[in-house]
This record gives structure tokens, sequence and C-alpha cells, in this order.
């Protein structure tokens, strides 16, 4: 898993002296579908680095409701994680493996010297704020002004292009709760796009066509 990590960020332009910091410092971890990564109210002391898999970030209101905000994908990190961890401020949401993934978690306490003292891991810091904001404006702009099934046929499109896959395996009750929406309401949607011969249903699946 080491080798796997060390390609990956070298091919990302990290330098061989970061990639043996990183190597040295962190930890694996292994994280199964629908686990935890992090919780509302946790202390950020890591952040994660997606080595393969697929994490999924959620925002969660006082009141309970939840909204899918974006995915992470191999190579990437959670921009929101090191806003936190360097405001030393809890995180108001929380990210949850949406498949079996292996991760590298970093000490939150290496985050500053390396920023400065490599150009590369200064570059990949922006790069994620940059990406995470770009995904956020795309998240605001379907609330606002997509209807439900526009946002919901864009949710299965990010979803596929995610996963490299054009069979979903979501149950109406989960993409409901991504989505902040009832499942009564997304059963009735996804009738629609399949009429519409954008999708196929199955027992626990999607197909997009």
């Amino acid at each position: 898993m080491k080798e796997q990590l060390a390609s990956m960020l070298l091919g990302a332009g990290f330098e061989q002296a970061l990639v043996d910091e990183i190597l040295t410092v962190g930890r694996q971890k292994k994280a199964s579908a629908d686990s935890i990564i992090i919780s509302p109210d946790d202390q950020g002391e890591e952040i994660p680095i997606v080595i393969n898999g697929l994490l999924k970030v959620m925002r969660r209101d006082d009141q309970g409701n939840e909204v899918f905000l974006y995915y992470l994908e191999g190579g990437e990190t959670c921009a929101m994680s090191i806003t936190c961890c360097l405001e030393g401020r809890k995180s108001a949401f929380h990210v949850i493996a949406e498949e079996d993934s292996m991760l590298w978690m970093i000490p939150m306490s290496y985050m500053d010297s390396w920023v400065k003292k490599y150009s590369s891991f200064r570059k990949f810091v922006f790069a994620s704020y940059q990406t995470r904001f770009d995904e956020l404006l795309n998240t605001i702009e379907s609330v606002v002004f997509m209807k439900m099934d526009e946002r919901l046929y864009k949710y299965l499109l990010d979803k596929k292009q995610a996963i490299g896959s054009f069979v979903i395996h979501k149950t109406h009750e989960q993409i409901a709760g991504d989505l902040g929406t009832s499942r009564v309401v997304i059963s009735r949607l996804l009738k629609k796009l399949e009429r519409e011969e954008k999708i196929e249903q199955y027992r626990n699946r999607i197909e997009i066509l």
C-alpha cells in the first residue's frame, strides 16, 4: 500500500523528500462502506488522503437534515478537514466511506511546516480548496436553480463519474438522504427518469442509459 501511495504522490508532483515524510508520519486506515471517517463536532487532528475507494462529504443542519456536498476520490483530500485542523475548530460536516476504501491519515501538526517547506504541498492544498469551492458552487446552484428531478439526475451522473460505472448501487432511501428530500419524492422522480429512458431501475441499483 505504501508503494501505491508513493507512486500516486510522485505522479502528482510531490518532492521525494515530502513523500518520504508522508510515509513516515502517516498511518494506513481501512474504511468499510458506510463507515464514518469524520463526524460532526470532531476535533480535527488528522486529514485523510484517499488511496483508493470513494468518500462522500455531507453537511448536517441543526434539525438533523443532511445534504450531499461532494465526493473524494483517489489522490484527493478534504479541504474542509484542513481548514478545521488549522483553525482548531470542530467540523460542521461528516465524511462517510461510500464504498470500501483505503486511506492514509496525516497528523495535522505537520501541515504548517510542509506548506512552508514544499511548494508541491502548497499547490496541492490550494488546488484542493479550489476544487472543493467549485463543487460547492455547483451544489448551491443545483439547490437554488434546479428542480428536484434535475438535481436527482445530476446526482446520478456525478456518482457515475466518481465510481466509473453506469450502474449505481443505491436505495431510494439513501438517495433521498443525500439530497435532503423524502423517499416518496425520489421514487416518483426515478420513475419519471425511467419513462424518459434516462435510466433503468432494478432492485437496489440504477443503471444510467
